[in-house]
């Protein structure tokens, strides 16, 4: 495997007018071809606001004052007054956001949806041939084609993830960027939806996959590699066995120690809260694991 992105020395910062923000840090991030890489950390921590950068659709008040964001050997600056090639959203990266469901419009079937998509970047593209790659990537991933007729309020909540996800990667992108994706599904729902991911995955439908979340043990059945962010930085990244079973950094093994797992021989580990932890021990160097 060859590195697939490299984003580097990002900065991004929320101009408020009274006291800015500074949301992300100088972080960098590597990610493999075919990997997951999970982004963790409590909200407020910075993930959304790295991955909403990464995707190249950050929007005041957020501003990206610096980074280099670099895909397949191809390399966009980031910040100032950086122009960013339309060809590179939805095809290059992709964002599945938070809330994805919830951004289907209810007055139209999702065809329209598919349509909009395809031409807002291809305008040569025809409504016939933009549906048919759409009803193809559908039964490929294992949805019946009548989702395509379909308004939103006659799709499940599982059903409406699933389709806008593969709304969001009908150009094939390298990256995807999802966004909490999990967070509003019931555990089979979450299951099915992970499944789709790796599937695409394998079938090199898309090449990597940034995974935002705070539900770690989701992270530990879908990422490759974990980055667990605190206060707009990275304070550890690693393979994701060694960081769920040994982590290193402070604010890690706290947010670790607080998550409830349903296997039996955690049965009788007191769970501790993030707040019965020293944060002034979570300021510690970064630890990053090779």
């Amino acid at each position: 495997m060859g590195t697939l992105v490299d984003a580097r020395n990002i900065r991004g910062v929320y101009y408020t007018g009274a006291k800015d923000v500074v949301a992300v840090n100088d972080v960098s991030v590597k990610i493999e071809e075919g990997q997951v890489l999970g982004l963790a950390g409590e909200s407020g921590s910075g993930k959304t606001t790295l991955g909403s950068i990464i995707a190249l659709i950050a929007r005041p008040p957020l501003h990206v004052e610096q980074g280099t964001l670099e895909i397949d050997g191809k390399v966009q600056e980031l910040g100032g007054d950086a122009k960013v090639p339309r060809t590179w959203r939805g095809a290059v990266v992709s964002m599945l956001p938070q809330g994805a469901m919830n951004s289907i419009s209810p007055t139209k079937r999702i065809r329209h949806l598919v349509y909009d998509v395809v031409r807002s970047h291809d305008r040569k593209v025809s409504k016939d041939e933009a549906l048919d790659r759409a009803r193809q990537r559908i039964t490929t991933l294992g949805l019946p084609a009548r989702v395509l007729d379909a308004y939103p309020h006659q799709l499940s909540g599982g059903m409406k993830q699933r389709t806008v996800t593969i709304i969001s990667t009908l150009l094939n992108p390298r990256l995807l960027v999802a966004d909490e994706p999990t967070s509003a599904l019931d555990v089979t729902s979450q299951k099915i939806l992970i499944e789709m991911l790796l599937e695409m995955l394998e079938k090199k439908i898309i090449s990597g996959v940034i995974f935002v979340t705070h539900d770690l043990p989701v992270l530990r059945t879908v990422a490759n590699k974990i980055a667990v962010m605190y206060q707009g930085r990275v304070v550890e990244m690693g393979p994701t066995e060694m960081m769920v079973d040994s982590p290193k950094h402070p604010y890690t093994q706290a947010l670790m120690s607080s998550v409830l797992a349903p296997e039996p021989k955690y049965s009788k580990i007191r769970i501790e809260g993030m707040s019965s932890f020293d944060r002034s021990l979570f300021d510690a160097p970064a630890v990053i694991h090779r």
